[in-house]
């Protein structure tokens, strides 16, 4: 099944987005508009903004609804994509219970919705999953290296659980589950100050600041953007009721933190220097993701390179952010 293909051979449907205001959820939302569907907004806004929803809010098929998933739900829809829940270190470390909190609970309550409404519902789950990864590139049939009570583990063991109770909810009532496991991703609408690699490279050296690179600049990311990773999450709703996940979504190239850093640098066409503090607790090695079932279940594989991408976002940075 070709992913994109699958996106535009459907009848409009009426879809949630929960986390529909933040980086992926709002590129989702655009997305399924375009494709005439109905669509449901629900965000809180703890790691969001309603910038990102600024442009769509006069479409017709839109509806935004301030609410957060710890506290059931009860609309009617066909199809959930679940993506509530603070995903950069910096918001999911403020309040580490509520991330927990958010996984679990509202992993609970969109699961009973999708229950009660016959849903199809996707777990944006993530790379997270396999911890410090003693396996290379990770496969989805590898079960992790998480520390449980780390600084990271309020993220880390919450998508694990969320996807526990996908599974359950899939084996105990016959639901319909899609469960995406994320890969870093970048691009437009990315917030400045989540703390993650890309946006913290384009916001210093736009900025004329040190580029900060924790540790050596040796350990690995692979960056998929975000239009492809969007192309990835719908082709998997896509799919026959058989199909489950977990998939992988992401690019599978690997750049070191040194070459992120000197790529940004190139151009930006800035003078930062770059600048080794400390590596964070837990903070993973490698990262990569094996493909190989995203490629044979959905048709899918990324198409944007790093520097394409990357000159897309710092565009969008240079527009939005340095005045």
């Amino acid at each position: 099944m070709d992913a994109n293909a699958a996106q535009t051979t459907t009848t409009p449907r009426r879809v949630m987005v929960t986390g529909g205001a933040g980086f992926i959820g709002s590129h989702i939302t655009e997305s399924l508009l375009d494709q005439g569907h109905e669509v449901l907004v629900v965000d809180n806004y703890y790691s969001s903004t309603r910038r990102n929803l600024v442009h769509l809010l006069d479409h017709p098929n839109i509806e935004v609804m301030r609410h957060d998933v710890t506290f059931p739900l009860y609309v009617e829809v066909d199809e959930i994509y679940h993506l509530a829940c603070p995903a950069s270190p910096i918001f999911y470390q403020r309040d580490p219970v509520q991330t927990t909190k958010t996984s679990v609970h509202g992993s609970i309550n969109m699961l009973g919705l999708a229950k009660r409404t016959r849903a199809k519902i996707l777990l944006s789950s993530t790379s997270e999953v396999y911890g410090d990864p003693q396996v290379h590139p990770q496969t989805e049939d590898y079960w992790g290296n998480v520390n449980p009570i780390g600084i990271r583990s309020c993220y880390d063991e919450g998508k694990r659980c969320a996807e526990t109770l996908f599974f359950d909810y899939r084996r105990q009532h016959d639901l319909g589950i899609k469960v995406a496991r994320i890969f870093n991703t970048y691009g437009p609408r990315m917030q400045p100050d989540d703390g993650r690699v890309v946006s913290n490279f384009i916001v210093q050296a736009l900025a004329g600041e040190p580029i900060t690179i924790y540790g050596d600049g040796s350990q690995t990311r692979s960056f998929c953007y975000v239009d492809d990773m969007v192309d990835g999450l719908r082709g998997l709703m896509a799919t026959p009721h058989e199909v489950t996940g977990p998939i992988n979504i992401g690019n599978p190239v690997e750049f070191t933190m040194l070459e992120l850093a000197e790529l940004v640098l190139d151009i930006t066409g800035s003078g930062s220097r770059i600048e080794h503090r400390p590596l964070p607790q837990d903070d993973p090695t490698r990262r990569r993701p094996d493909i190989t079932r995203a490629q044979d279940t959905l048709g899918w594989q990324p198409r944007a390179h790093l520097r394409d991408g990357l000159e897309r976002t710092i565009a969008y940075f240079a527009d939005q952010v340095v005045t």
